[in-house]
């Protein structure tokens, strides 16, 4: 009787270690499978589908250095393209600032890229300088109102709404003005509203404006971006130009060292059924 209680309590102890160890064992595989681990996943697929993940729009800003951005790169299996702001209010203002921020990053394994700001640029920099770089982008972020009030639109301080309707026929017409008379691959932060109209973004930004926009695009030959910072544009935006036969890209826009995994844009994917083909590659030079 002796030996078979012991037998017993050694089968009792040994069940209990087992159920307990199960799910501590669980609950650290689960812990190991975090959400940038599961889109660097999803970007390996991707890539191996034919896909070419790139961000088309990161910046060397809150104190991320070159090097940093290639290990990030590294380790996620995003390529890049490093942007500089160009134009009035920024540091690079000249050919002369252009061509030193060029050349100091020319040699390393990245695209670079010219950030046109407002509409003065067009007058500021020469048209060699400008087809150094391996691509233009710009938006219509800045610009002046039928009032002479000039705008940035990211400045809540700055930005003016006497009427949402008249405001957001005005920004469209700025964006086709853009697309139409400025010399660039493509348009970034492409539907982006001010803090004060965000709220009523797929109100305002109805079926004919998103159409004004895409055509621009199509016909001018401007890839439309799908900015994981701001989630924008709408999967609605997406499929209309997607449909239209337009080409996109994909940008953080960070303003700090997170570059994160272009979450929003890969989203967009499958969300949209976009293919390899539907997006943008630069022209080699």
């Amino acid at each position: 009787m002796k030996k078979i209680t012991i037998f017993i309590g050694i089968v009792v102890a040994i069940l209990l270690f087992s159920c307990n160890s199960k799910p501590e064992k669980a609950i650290k595989e689960q812990k190991q499978v975090t959400p940038q681990s599961s889109m660097i996943k999803k970007i390996a697929e991707l890539k191996k589908a034919g896909y070419e993940i790139v961000d088309y729009h990161g910046h060397l800003k809150g104190g991320l250095t070159i090097e940093e951005l290639l290990e990030h790169s590294k380790k996620t299996g995003i390529e890049y393209g490093v942007a500089f702001n160009a134009g009035v209010g920024f540091p690079i203002t000249d050919n002369a600032t252009l061509l030193a921020n060029y050349n100091q990053y020319k040699d390393y394994p990245v695209m670079l890229a010219m950030q046109a700001e407002g509409r003065e640029w067009v007058d500021m920099f020469s048209k060699e300088n400008i087809s150094t770089f391996d691509y233009v982008f710009t938006d219509a972020m800045t610009w002046t109102d039928t009032k002479g009030r000039r705008m940035r639109l990211w400045m809540p301080e700055e930005v003016f709404v006497d009427d949402k309707d008249d405001f957001m026929d005005q920004l469209v017409s700025q964006i086709v003005g853009v697309m139409e008379k400025e010399p660039i691959d493509l348009y970034v932060n492409s539907t982006f509203l001010p803090d004060v109209l965000q709220p009523e973004y797929d109100v305002l930004w109805t079926t004919e404006r998103m159409d004004k926009v895409i055509n621009a695009a199509v016909t001018n030959n401007i890839a439309i971006e799908i900015n994981a910072r701001y989630k924008i544009p709408s999967a609605t935006f997406i499929k209309r130009a997607k449909a239209a036969g337009a080409k996109f890209s994909m940008g953080t826009n960070n303003t700090d060292k997170n570059l994160g995994t272009l979450d929003y844009a890969i989203e967009m994917i499958d969300v949209c059924g976009l293919e390899p083909s539907d997006f943008f590659k630069p022209l080699k030079k």
